[in-house]
């Protein structure tokens, strides 16, 4: 189980609603934790196939990002602002490009 994996997960940021309305979301428990805690309704198609992703990405069955773009759009679902966000010291990679063109 990957319960605290981050190295394939990019960090995302999100708005919800009450008293702890702002989260960040850097690892798959904490994205767990979001989705069974905080989430503001339970019964959409998105959310649920986010909390099923979720579960396939813990046990390794799919990518931490896959289950990122699942989650991001069960947020969509649900009115949810998100933010991507790029850890600290990551600013000059960028991955996809050739060398020459990364800054």
């Amino acid at each position: 189980m990957c319960w605290n994996t981050s190295s394939a997960f990019t960090p995302v940021g999100f708005a919800l609603r009450g008293p702890k309305s702002r989260k960040i979301v850097w690892t798959l428990g904490d994205a767990a934790r979001l989705l069974m805690n905080d989430w503001p309704c339970d019964d959409g198609e998105e959310y649920m196939a986010a909390v099923k992703a979720c579960v396939d990405a813990i046990t390794g069955k799919i990518a931490p990002e896959q289950f990122r773009e699942v989650l991001l759009r069960a947020a969509d679902e649900a009115g949810i602002r998100t933010l991507s966000l790029v850890p600290q010291g990551m600013g000059g990679r960028r991955p996809g490009l050739p060398p020459a063109m990364r800054t």
